[in-house]
């Protein structure tokens, strides 16, 4: 298998495993998909990772955005998406070891019910306007 991140969060406490294939090419998405937790104010967390995203010239982009159209029977409760990309693997991974990012993952991970989290190589089929 190549080009592949697996990332493996527990409910409770942050376990990251990052396994990418050699030689991958492109830029490097990182999409979370979650769903927060009874009480928590999202907007609290939203600027966290606003803040910490900020600090890093690694990451490229970043988005975010709360699911407004998604049927229920298809998002499974699912309600917020997070988008990250990197240039290359070798900077989506010094962003992940980073301490102000381990930190903050741990804030992060006790704010969620359940999370899906995708890393990958991107392949454009249409560019940007």
């Amino acid at each position: 298998m190549n080009n592949i991140c697996v990332c493996i969060y527990t409910r409770f406490w942050l376990t990251h495993l990052v396994f990418m294939g050699a030689g991958a090419m492109g830029e490097i998405k990182h999409l979370v998909i979650v769903k927060f937790k009874e009480g928590v104010v999202v907007e609290d967390i939203v600027r966290g990772m606003e803040k910490l995203v900020s600090e890093f010239d690694l990451v490229k982009s970043f988005e975010w955005g709360q699911d407004s159209e998604g049927p229920e029977m298809l998002t499974q409760g699912f309600t917020h998406s997070f988008s990250m990309t990197f240039d290359k693997k070798e900077d989506y991974a010094e962003f992940q070891s980073h301490p102000n990012h381990v930190e903050y993952s741990a804030t992060f991970s006790a704010a969620i019910e359940k999370i899906v989290v995708l890393c990958f190589p991107s392949v454009r089929v249409k560019p940007s306007a």
